[in-house]
């Protein structure tokens, strides 16, 4: 579908995001109404799942109200200032009942995919959390971001979770958005290397690093890469988003890397600092 601003000032989205974000918001409510109770702890997080629930709802707000023109700063892009950024949103909204936050999770996708059928009043570009993004890369972003939480919240609650490989696709255009943005300055000094990622099924890409800059090429084949690294969409995305180990998805035979430089395979995944 064509992702540009319609002439009344709405905007599409390509072919099944919207139904991915409702969808998935939709399976979110349905595991926070599960929990018995909310005060049950997330693995590998310092939230709680009313915390990780509460998180949820607000971002959603704040997506909703990005796409609909206004303004709400939150951090600064660094994973140090969102981090901050989470804990005094959290501290102000009390609410961790389950009923309430599965109710505005839905509620505020729904807010959301709205204001995107509506015109912004001088049709710029929100400033997101990690930066200026189209509303159509915003939308990748709210998907991308719910599906991060999602997981934690089937891995607390001991339920399958939802990231599959259509979604993981609908994601792409977030991921290559805000790739360079949180590359890792100390991990990327002095590495000059040509990749070529491909998801299998998938989308295929391209990343360049030279004198510290990256630069993303969606869809391209990289002339003679040093490395391709073969991924299982969904090891890709909990990678990218530091809910699954690389070792590990190595180990499962999720990863697979060859090229003239191979041993630069294990070296891709510190080069950036998930958000």
């Amino acid at each position: 579908m064509d992702t540009r601003i319609r002439r009344d000032g709405s905007c599409p989205l390509p072919d099944g995001l919207g139904q991915a974000i409702r969808g998935t918001a939709e399976e979110i409510a349905t595991l926070v109404r599960s929990a018995s109770d909310t005060a049950l702890a997330v693995p590998g997080s310092a939230w709680t799942v009313g915390e990780a629930a509460a998180h949820l709802a607000l971002a959603n707000e704040l997506m909703a109200d990005l796409a609909a023109g206004r303004e709400r700063p939150y951090g600064d892009g660094t994973p140090q200032s969102l981090a901050r950024a989470n804990a005094e949103s959290l501290a102000v909204f009390g609410e961790r009942r389950a009923e309430p936050l599965a109710t505005m999770i839905t509620e505020q996708a729904e807010a959301f995919l709205d204001a995107l059928a509506h015109p912004v009043a001088d049709g710029s570009a929100p400033l997101t959390p990690l930066g200026l993004m189209d509303r159509s890369v915003l939308a990748s972003y709210l998907l991308t971001h719910m599906l991060g939480h999602g997981y934690d919240l089937a891995r607390a609650l001991k339920r399958p979770h939802m990231v599959d490989r259509a979604r993981v696709g609908l994601c792409m255009p977030f991921m290559f958005s805000v790739m360079p943005r949180v590359t890792d300055p100390v991990a990327t000094a002095g590495l000059t290397a040509r990749y070529r990622i491909r998801l299998r099924g998938g989308e295929a890409f391209g990343v360049s690093l030279a004198d510290g800059a990256v630069q993303v090429t969606p869809g391209a084949a990289v002339q003679r890469a040093d490395c391709t690294i073969l991924l299982d969409p969904v090891a890709f995305l909990l990678i990218a988003l530091g809910r699954l180990n690389p070792w590990r998805a190595i180990a499962q035979g999720r990863v697979l890397a060859w090229g003239s430089r191979p041993w630069l395979a294990s070296r891709f995944p510190t080069l950036f600092t998930a958000p």
